[in-house]
């Protein structure tokens, strides 16, 4: 899906909620990315942890990852970013990362796009099928375990 027809996340709060199930093998890749290398943002799992990366128009990349590995079964991994600009476009906020309820990782994000992320690059589920949102991982990073549902929520 291109940006304009997905939920817009653009200067504000919102929550990303994935129920996945993890092999015992363990997991890695993309759960949810949009846009890419200029600018988006990827829910992923790298080398068993989860991970969220913000893409602030390829100026700064910010990643807030989890300190410990999904379990083999059902985990439900929640990215939240608490939006700090009120009505001001283009502010920065607190992003973090739960497992199972558990806050895993928290960062702060300086800045985000306050308009657009990418004329020609899409939202995936799975998979980043474009650029790399993050250097941390090459495309398309299917994601190596099953996911159940994704919602984003707004705030």
């Amino acid at each position: 899906m291109t940006e304009n027809v997905f939920i817009n996340v653009k200067n504000r709060s919102h929550t990303v909620t994935a129920d996945v199930l993890v092999p015992d093998k363990g997991v890695e890749g993309v759960i949810l990315a949009q846009a890419g290398r200029f600018g988006g943002w990827s829910l992923y799992v790298k080398d068993g942890k989860p991970a969220y990366t913000y893409n602030c128009l390829d100026q700064k990349r910010t990643s807030i990852a989890s300190v410990e590995k999904l379990v083999p079964g059902k985990a439900t991994i929640v990215s939240d970013f608490a939006y700090e600009g009120g009505p001001t476009p283009g502010k920065g906020g607190v992003g973090s990362i739960s497992v199972n309820g558990k806050k895993v990782g928290e960062g702060r994000i300086a800045a985000t796009n306050c308009w657009m992320s990418s004329l020609d690059e899409g939202t995936d589920v799975g998979r980043d099928d474009g650029t790399p949102v993050t250097e941390e991982y090459k495309v398309p990073f299917a994601f190596t375990g099953a996911i159940q549902k994704v919602e984003v929520k707004l705030r």
